[in-house]
């Protein structure tokens, strides 16, 4: 099963922003990319067709869906006054969620995700970030394990 979930109008391509355009807002709808920035959108496609390679396969634990929303990540080490870090979701279980960020985030460190579930429900998270390398140039692609398991993802 594929599902796709997008949120919301474009964001802007600035990595950091205020609270209210993160994830919690606006309903999510089963679309596709039609709502990603195009730079984002050419980030993740190239990422899917690399992920196809009996390699890229092997590094994933468990099944995960495609699942495009746009997240906010607020690291417990940011001072108060940061903004939290913009990410574009690609896909999730509910142990993990994989993104694209326009910044190299700090591997390790704990915070909370914030992003619609599944039926648009505002989410809040605690994870802690196990992947952030390079996709292509000025873009990362990186993973948040879940600190609990989130059963909003499963895959019926």
């Amino acid at each position: 099963m594929v599902a796709t979930v997008s949120s919301g109008p474009r964001a802007p391509r600035d990595p950091r922003n205020s609270r209210g355009s993160g994830g919690g807002g606006g309903g999510a709808t089963h679309a596709g990319n039609e709502h990603l920035p195009p730079e984002v959108a050419l980030v993740m496609s190239a990422l899917e067709a690399g992920s196809n390679t009996a390699a890229a396969r092997n590094h994933r634990n468990g099944p995960r869906y495609r699942y495009r929303v746009l997240a906010t990540l607020r690291l417990f080490s940011d001072q108060e006054s940061t903004p939290p870090w913009l990410l574009y979701t690609r896909d999730v279980n509910p142990r993990s969620l994989g993104f694209v960020t326009a910044h190299r985030l700090p591997l390790g460190y704990g915070g909370v995700i914030e992003l619609p579930g599944p039926a648009g429900e505002p989410m809040s998270v605690h994870c802690t970030l196990l992947r952030c390398r390079e996709a292509a140039p000025g873009w990362f692609e990186g993973s948040v394990y879940f600190n609990r398991e989130q059963p909003k993802f499963e895959l019926d």
